[in-house]
């Protein structure tokens, strides 16, 4: 309902020059005010210059930078594009709102807050008349367009797209500005169903929920190319860009996308002679903010469909859909079209049982009785085990480089990798790459290291040995355990006779030379260190045979001393390495490196890592935006920041983290959105294509799902954040392709729509996945008892549980609030009775994994303060947990545990 109309004329950007002022600016805006919406429309342009939910400031456009978007080519909501074509041309012609503007011309408004034809600014346009209008629908916003064939012929419309703008802009803007002005968005290309989300970066108060208005379905999702100004800077890694949702997409698909699979069949609206088709989008408020988006949905008649465990589904593991629709589901099917058996097993709940001959990407279409169509995007996986064990190989043959004449000392080692020209990165202007440190260059060992912590194989350890008693020395100031940036650089005069590529730009600041390249002050490059030593260490403690260069006993030495140099300090007190005071990626490495001191008793180390992490957690307490970075805007800080602000239990600062994690992770029904922690820059860093764009499952994924994974064992009942975690955890195994090579992120622009031919960073991203690893048992409201990572026969109060998670050490019951872990071995099956507070555990040994005579067992109960014991007899207490012994005969054992 409308309540409030009035024109004002702002001052605000009066100092705009005439030739910046495409939009009209100087002429001010027409406000209103509606249920949910203040809002503010551009007179000259009739474009939307703000939108804030009623009684609140915080805005979701850039009115606040408006001056400095206001030229001709920069785009704006109720701007349009469009592709057709005439009869039987074979050729598209183009239009764009925002190319050449032109003041629209005002229709009368018949009910809508504004009304404009637009053809002044789409260049007059002789076959295809648009109208516009600002209307509003119940509490909700609509924006409309009304395209009518004016041609005597039949007109085919290949490209119709709307141009979305949000506050995504963090150019100038302190931390604290971002977090407070900011919003990001993602989408679900769903079709009919699609939606885009628009969620506060602090990730609290409402979010705003973009859906189709009548047949306006979501078929694509096209990045816009603007001029970079100055001002704002445009694609850069403080400003990503803008997208826009496609209606059609065939004229893009026969042309720049020709070589691409699209997220959905391309295709084109066809208009008779003086046919019109009415098309738009409609802009909600989620009051509740992101738990709220699917009530929301629900609400304005979109189709919901959740997916369990998501849409990444190992081969081995049977996946549930739920739809919720008011309209019945008429039929499903899947591109490719074997890929899935679908079964109805209630209604609106469907199984999928992959088939084991599909491999990759896959598309559900979900077909309604009102004749609405949903896709839903999915990525079929091989069996969690077997992608670690393919990935193992891969890093310790094709990546394991032998070279030992490298001048750079470089072998042995597990290179980064290039999957195009199937050999080793051996060199890259960003030297960091071929120089086994920071994210690109560590990456790949990183990933061969923890691949054996999780299923450890012999050979592989006795490879990752040898490049850690020798090469990894090399990135390490011996005398102090400081990590140097790269140990290849580019630097002709420090290395006499190498032939550096002639074809490789050398001069930009990327390309060290030899003593930029040995500076040891990057605080990020010590971790990946600290997780390589203590993986080896736990692979020793549980696999004591496997280790054969150390004991396991200077494999945790090493990672502590790792700890205190990345935290040493001068004189002053002031720290030595930069950003060792801001969150770093993989800090729960150093969480179960504390842990793991603690319970070796090595006490007098663990305070003093206690005391320094302690250090910071109070720090970032004491901060309005703990999250800091080498960069504008990131998501890497939030996992070390929520890990040791729940370990000193400084509430505030856990429920910043976790917010903002909610904020930039959306759960969508696509395999590649779902749990993806938003990045859109690192491929600068650590890919081949090099470009600023939204990445898919970069390793932001598996690290932020550490975060929401351990809120949700805290509170069983946020299946929001089950949700979002595991989509984030099963990332990494996508990743992953058929040989074993893991990719560094997949690239969502649609000219492209695949996989980094570099292995770059993945390793963090990977690293995520294994600590995360575990099957959750949990109670959804609506679902009932459901399971994520393995299956479950029952559904009462008690249940067995088959786990079917890539690592399988993990068992998360939720109704029980109990975490259960193993550090060898794996645990096959859990059956538990919630009334009566008893877990029976099976455990035996994963085929391909060396075997072992036992295991260490550990309880933890998540929430509450009760505890469980383990009633079998002759299982002893050990290293805070207990001691199981393996069945000599067949690797087996069972146990039972009681609460107390």
């Amino acid at each position: 309902m409308l309540l409030l109309y009035s024109l004002v004329v702002s001052s605000l950007f009066a100092y705009v020059s005439a030739q910046n002022d495409g939009l009209g600016l100087s002429q001010g805006y027409s406000s209103f005010s509606t249920d949910n919406f203040n809002l503010k429309i551009v007179k000259s342009s009739q474009t939307l210059a703000s939108l804030t939910p009623r009684g609140q400031t915080f805005d979701f456009l850039p009115f606040d930078y408006l001056s400095y978007r206001a030229r001709n080519g920069q785009y704006h909501l109720g701007d349009i594009t469009y592709r057709y074509r005439i009869g039987s041309a074979s050729s598209w012609t183009s239009g764009d709102s925002a190319i050449h503007r032109a003041p629209v011309q005002t229709l009368p408004s018949n009910g809508s807050l504004a009304s404009a034809s637009m053809s002044a600014t789409i260049s007059n346009d002789q076959n295809l008349d648009i109208t516009r209008s600002w209307r509003v629908a119940e509490e909700d916003l609509v924006l409309q367009f009304a395209l009518t064939n004016k041609a005597k012929v039949a007109v085919e419309v290949g490209s119709l797209g709307f141009p979305l703008e949000f506050n995504s802009i963090f150019t100038g803007r302190t931390a604290e500005e971002v977090q407070a002005k900011c919003s990001l968005h993602d989408p679900y290309i769903g079709l009919d169903a699609g939606y885009v989300s628009v969620t506060p970066v602090s990730g609290t108060g409402p979010s705003l929920i973009v859906t189709p208005l009548n047949d306006t379905r979501f078929e694509g999702w096209r990045n816009l190319k603007e001029t970079s100004y100055q001002e704002t800077g445009y694609g850069s890694q403080t400003f990503e860009g803008f997208y826009e949702w496609q209606v059609s997409t065939l004229a893009y698909a026969e042309n720049e996308w020709k070589n691409v699979t699209p997220w959905n069949a391309a295709t084109s609206i066809m208009l008779r002679p003086g046919e019109q088709k009415v098309v738009g989008l409609r802009f909600s408020i989620a009051k509740d903010g992101v738990r709220g988006i699917d009530d929301t949905l629900k609400r304005v008649g979109i189709p919901v469909a959740t997916g369990i465990p998501g849409y990444i589904v190992p081969q081995d593991l049977t996946a549930e859909l739920h739809v919720f629709s008011n309209s019945k589901v008429i039929s499903i099917n899947s591109s490719p079209g074997n890929a899935f058996t679908v079964s109805s097993r209630s209604a609106n709940t469907y199984t999928l049982l992959p088939t084991k001959s599909v491999w990759g990407r896959v598309r559900l279409a979900i077909f309604y009785a009102d004749n609405l169509q949903q896709s839903v995007h999915y990525y079929i996986t091989k069996p969690g085990p077997t992608v670690l064990s393919d990935l193992g190989t891969f890093s310790t043959t094709a990546q394991w480089y032998t070279n030992t004449s490298d001048p750079f000392h470089r072998a042995p080692s597990v290179m980064s990798y290039d999957r195009e020209t199937n050999s080793p990165v051996l060199q890259d202007p960003r030297v960091w790459i071929a120089g086994l440190s920071d994210e690109g260059g560590a990456g790949a060992y990183l990933a061969a290291v923890m691949k054996q912590f999780a299923h450890p194989s012999a050979a592989e350890i006795a490879k990752l040995e040898l490049f850690i008693n020798t090469t990894l020395f090399g990135v390490i100031q011996n005398l102090d355990y400081s990590v140097k940036k790269s140990i290849f650089f580019h630097d002709p005069a420090a290395v006499p006779g190498y032939r550096y590529s002639p074809d490789i730009n050398w001069s930009t600041w990327a390309s060290w030379n030899k003593s930029q390249a040995s500076n040891t002050g990057r605080a990020y490059d010590y971790v990946h260190v600290i997780a390589t030593y203590w993986a080896m260490y736990r692979i020793g403690r549980a696999y004591p045979s496997l280790l054969t260069l150390h004991p396991w006993t200077w494999y945790l030495t090493q990672a502590s001393k790792t700890v205190f140099s990345l935290m040493r300090t001068d004189a002053s007190g002031t720290p030595v390495v930069d950003y060792a005071l801001v969150g770093l990626m993989e800090e729960t490495v150093i969480g179960e490196l504390l842990t793991d001191l603690y319970r070796e008793n090595y006490t007098l180390i663990a305070d003093r890592v206690s005391a320094n992490m302690s250090y910071r957690a109070n720090l970032w307490n004491k901060q309005a935006v703990p999250f800091g970075s080498e960069m504008a805007w990131d998501s890497t800080g939030q996992e070390g920041v929520y890990y040791w602000s729940t370990y000193f239990n400084l509430t505030s600062t856990t429920t910043k983290a976790i917010n903002t994690v909610l904020g930039y992770t959306p759960t969508v029904p696509h395999w590649g959105y779902n749990g993806n922690a938003r990045r859109y820059w690192d491929n600068l860093y650590g890919g081949k294509l090099q470009r600023i764009e939204r990445q898919i499952h970069h390793y932001g994924s598996g690290l932020n799902a550490l975060v929401l994974l351990a809120h949700f064992r805290k509170n069983p009942r946020d299946m929001y954040a089950l949700r979002a975690g595991y989509g984030g955890l099963m990332g990494p195994l996508s990743n992953v392709d058929q040989q074993g090579f893991g990719a560094a992120s997949f690239h969502a622009w649609p000219d492209t729509l695949r996989w980094d031919v570099y292995s770059g960073d993945y390793g963090p991203g990977f690293l995520g996945l294994v600590l995360g690893s575990a099957c959750y048992v949990a109670r959804d409201e609506e679902l009932g008892v459901v399971v994520f990572g393995g299956e479950m026969e029952g559904r009462s109060e008690s249940g067995v549980v088959r786990a079917g998670d890539a690592v399988r050490r993990k068992v998360y019951v939720g109704p029980l609030g109990l975490l259960i872990e193993i550090d060898a071995g794996i645990i096959e099956s859990v059956e538990y009775n919630e009334q009566k507070g008893t877990v029976a555990l099976h455990l035996g040994q994963l085929d391909g994994v060396p075997s072992t005579d036992a295991a260490t067992l550990w309880l933890k109960v998540e929430v509450g303060v009760l505890a469980f014991d383990v009633v079998t007899e002759g299982i002893a207490r050990f290293r805070g947990g207990w001691k199981v012994p393996f069945h000599p005969d067949n690797g087996i054992t069972q146990l039972s545990a009681v609460r107390r």
